[in-house]
């Protein structure tokens, strides 16, 4: 086992099978179920979720989840698409959410060394919550984050099951959620380029020069822009920016101060933070 683990291209093969299979019986649950869409969409969720749990547990490694945020868009929308026609609010919506979770998923893949490998923060629970660690895993780690992504692809889901002609208010919505894509991409080039030439404790140039978390603010203006695109032209779907609005919290609450708990044991933080903002990329005036 520890030397398939350390395979990077087993991984991968892995890694994927996986995935597969979460996705068919996925789908194969969505359409076997009568219940209303959402909750059929959350029920194969919850599945394919459970599904990539019990891997990350044959291969003790919570990290085979670590994909599951930008696929689990994609696979849902596509799904959803196929027999449907391609309207211009469904070709807007599936172009960025496309553009979206694949440059997430190829950040992911260049990161991702082998099965051997874990987040540091899946680690760091581990080890601060013992026994608890298996509720952790499973609630925090695959659980919440599934759910919160669910809420956030939500209102485009509404879009492949009713009709919604969109608005010029939807357009500049979708153009915001390309803009937020772009901003993480330039934010993650800049964050590999500092981590390869490394000169300081913390990056100080480009999106990152004025703020501690410009990708997670990327991250939050995506599917601020998904769910205003849908709001604004159908107002009775209002209640589908909860998905928005968890994902929002989730990064204030919990990626945010975990990443910067990390960061406070290197010297210097302190002046560090209050000489930046943490999301805006936009100079601190003292």
């Amino acid at each position: 086992m520890r030397r398939i683990k350390e395979n990077r291209t087993i991984s991968y093969i892995i890694i994927t099978i996986i995935y597969v299979i979460a996705t068919v019986a996925a789908v194969l649950t969505y359409n076997a179920l009568t219940f209303e869409w959402w909750l059929r969409l959350l029920v194969a969720d919850i599945v394919a979720t459970v599904i990539t749990f019990a891997f990350s547990l044959i291969f003790s490694n919570a990290s085979v989840y670590d994909p599951y945020w930008s696929v689990q868009p994609i696979v849902i929308l596509t799904a959803l698409a196929v027999g449907k026609a391609l309207t211009p609010m469904r070709i807007m919506l599936l172009f960025v959410v496309y553009i979206w979770g694949i440059r997430l998923t190829v950040n992911w893949a260049y990161t991702f060394p082998n099965l051997s490998h874990q987040d540091w923060r899946y680690t760091m629970l581990k080890k601060k919550t013992g026994v608890f660690y298996p509720i952790i895993n499973f609630v925090g780690i695959h659980m919440v984050p599934t759910l919160v992504v669910w809420g956030c692809v939500l209102p485009a889901a509404y879009v492949f099951l009713f009709d919604v002609v969109p608005t010029r208010a939807s357009v500049f919505c979708i153009l915001l959620s390309i803009a937020a894509t772009i901003m993480q991409g330039v934010a993650d080039l800049q964050m590999h380029k500092f981590r390869k030439n490394r000169n300081g404790a913390f990056i100080r140039s480009g999106l990152w020069k004025h703020s501690r978390h410009p990708n997670y603010l990327g991250e939050i203006l995506m599917w601020w822009g998904i769910a205003l695109s849908v709001i604004s032209a159908d107002s009775s779907a209002v209640i589908l920016c909860l998905g928005a609005a968890a994902n929002t919290l989730l990064f204030l609450f919990v990626s945010i101060p975990l990443a910067d708990g990390r960061q406070s044991a290197k010297p210097g933080f302190d002046e560090y933070k209050n000489e930046t903002r943490m999301l805006l990329p936009i100079k601190r005036f003292k």
